[in-house]
């Protein structure tokens, strides 16, 4: 009886102090991080860590909610979203205990209006004890993805600006993402290899071009240890001078031909920039192929082999539509006889977003670092090259496209899991019943991943339902499974959708063959819906001024253009406003609108040599 009344005594005790508090009891101090051979201060014969488990034990007895968790704090060097912005993987937060008198009045009411809450979250946008986001997508874009990102656990803040760590439901998207392309630059003949991060000074320096377009965001390792070091060495802004050299030794004949190499790795770009998670950051996640062939043709068509798998990735993976196209002169990559992309385009915000490149850098580098071979003739010949590349910054882009003010909403192709099962008892339902419910829930996971169903399962006791859904929209799950004792009854389970929020009872029997349908399903709507919410955000443009009420609009211009470096910068510097960047060329695009002779370039008057797609962009 005395080891209970202790027991409850510093539940109270505890339940007033965070879990970082450093405790002051009899004259000295300790805190609760430590583990003690005894708790001498209550005289009580446990750990500290042993009470603070009955501590939560006690409270689920006498009916004390459990509260949403707390995510850690954020380094102050970014902007961090608020504490409360979503759960956390560990346990709920402890709370103040209200005056045990205001408990004994309503033991239970406070249960049953969080489950409530939960409810009307999940149903209709609501948030359940404050788990929903706090900044709206629509009237504080920035505000919106800042917190988002941290909230539904996909990055944690690191203490270096513009650097962030990926979290378990980020990195998993990721490597969806990269065995979908890995599997399938394997089918054209590209092989996977790692080359070093460090490259010395004059190997940099030998691409005039291609140096002059990264020395701003080189980094360079000047110490090692309390030693400057004789030359420094930069950290890769990418690979084309890392590899070049060794293309060199191991091409001496056609035969050697052709090399196809990719690697994934990092890279680090010392962006000036305001940083953003995903979309900017000074080290960033990639992969990068180089490729070397004998004749341009083959260089060629593996460029838009690559750039069609790039749309794959977006399009048929992530839901996100994009336009194919060339680059500008001024907006190709450094050193690059021409280049290639894939552009989106977040409405809310007006601005164009590059999604990936595939360039064809021609003979420029082979020149350069000396990759020849011998051909039939036995006379020497330049190798003709491409690099391509695509980041994690296509999680930033699917994320800004799909989610919500409830949270993500993953593609299922791309969701780390697909299907969460919740299991939904009441307080009356009895043991057998719980007991039966919880084998139903083995049985439907076991039978959703023999169909190849990423699943879930979330049998927690300590959270109510209303919390377990708005955690699940939170991390975008694409389906919810609901198990209630009158689906027991009806031998039913209830699928939620996370895009739409449309519901369906679907027999047991069928769970194993509807699931996987429907998830196919959500796949093409989420696409289309994308789709259509791009679809009227290009203006076509005949003037400068049709060009600017475009842009004020949060539009793309297509416009006819002279293909003309000195136009694109004065255009850039014209359009810039107290309010918003200039704007530039995204692309030229591959599919536009025929261009009658004779047509002007909208903003010079001289004759248009091609169609341009200019927007403001990240």
């Amino acid at each position: 009886m005395l080891t209970r009344l202790c027991l409850l005594g510093s539940k109270r005790f505890l339940g007033a102090y965070p879990s970082t508090a450093p405790f002051h009891c009899l004259g000295f101090a300790f805190n609760n991080s430590f583990e003690l051979k005894s708790f001498r201060c209550i005289g009580l014969p446990v750990t500290l860590t042993e009470l603070q488990q009955r501590y939560t034990m006690a409270s689920t007895e006498e009916t004390v909610p459990a509260a949403e968790p707390t995510p850690a704090a954020e380094p102050a060097a970014e902007p961090t979203p608020a504490a409360d912005a979503a759960p956390a993987a560990g346990a709920p937060k402890e709370k103040k205990e209200k005056a045990p008198k205001e408990k004994k009045e309503k033991p239970k009411k406070e249960p049953k209006q969080e489950q409530g809450d939960g409810k009307k979250a999940a149903a209709g946008g609501g948030d359940a004890k404050g788990l929903g986001l706090k900044n709206s997508k629509k009237d504080n874009f920035g505000e919106w993805y800042s917190e988002l990102v941290v909230a539904s656990e996909l990055i944690s803040y690191y203490e270096v600006s513009g650097c962030y760590i990926l979290r378990p439901w980020a990195y998993a998207m990721w490597e969806m993402v990269q065995g979908w392309f890995d599997k399938r630059i394997k089918q054209l003949g590209v092989q996977n290899s790692y080359f070093p991060l460090f490259i010395t000074e004059d190997v940099l320096n030998k691409e005039k071009d291609h140096v002059e377009g990264f020395a701003p965001e080189v980094a360079w390792v000047t110490k090692c240890g309390n030693s400057t070091m004789e030359k420094p060495i930069a950290i890769r802004p990418t690979s084309e001078t890392v590899m070049y050299p060794y293309f060199a030794q191991w091409i001496r004949s056609h035969r050697d031909l052709p090399l196809r190499l990719n690697q994934w790795t990092n890279v680090v770009r010392w962006e000036f920039k305001y940083p953003t998670p995903f979309i900017r950051s000074r080290e960033f996640l990639w992969q990068e192929g180089h490729t070397a062939f004998a004749t341009q043709e083959e260089a060629a068509r593996e460029v838009l082999d690559i750039l069609e798998l790039y749309r794959g990735v977006y399009e048929d993976m992530l839901a996100v539509p994009v336009t194919k196209g060339k680059k500008s002169k001024k907006e190709q990559f450094a050193g690059a006889f021409y280049t290639t992309t894939v552009e989106a385009y977040i409405p809310e915000t007006g601005r164009g977003i590059q999604g990936a490149t595939s360039h064809c850098l021609g003979q420029n580098f082979s020149k350069m670092f000396g990759i020849q071979f011998e051909d039939d003739d036995r006379q020497k010949q330049y190798v003709w090259q491409n690099s391509w590349g695509l980041t994690t910054r296509s999680l930033g882009v699917m994320i800004m496209t799909h989610a919500d003010d409830k949270g993500l909403v993953l593609p299922p192709r791309v969701a780390p899991k697909q299907v969460v099962i919740i299991p939904i008892p009441k307080a009356s339902t009895t043991p057998e019943t719980v007991q039966a419910m919880m084998e139903k829930v083995t049985e439907l996971a076991e039978a959703l991943e023999k169909a190849g169903v990423r699943v879930v399962t979330d049998t927690r006791v300590n959270y109510t339902p209303g919390w377990k859904y708005n955690h699940w929209e939170l991390k975008g799950l694409p389906l919810r499974m609901e198990l209630g004792p009158k689906d027991m009854e009806n031998s039913v389970v209830v699928l939620a959708r996370r895009d739409t929020g449309a519901k369906e009872a679907v027999p047991w029997t069928d769970v194993a063959a509807r699931v996987p349908a429907l998830l196919e399903t959500i796949q093409a709507d989420m696409f289309a819906a994308a789709k259509a919410r791009t679809a009227n955000c290009t203006e076509v443009c005949h003037s400068f001024e049709e060009f600017m009420t475009a842009l004020n609009n949060k539009h793309m211009a297509l416009t006819p253009w002279a293909d003309e470096e000195e136009i694109e910068e004065e255009v850039k510097k014209k359009s810039t406003t107290p309010d918003a960047m200039g704007a530039k060329t995204l692309c030229l695009p591959f599919e536009a609108p025929p261009l009658p002779e004779g047509t002007k370039c909208f903003y010079s008057g001289k004759p248009a040599k091609n169609w341009a797609l200019w927007g403001r962009s990240y």
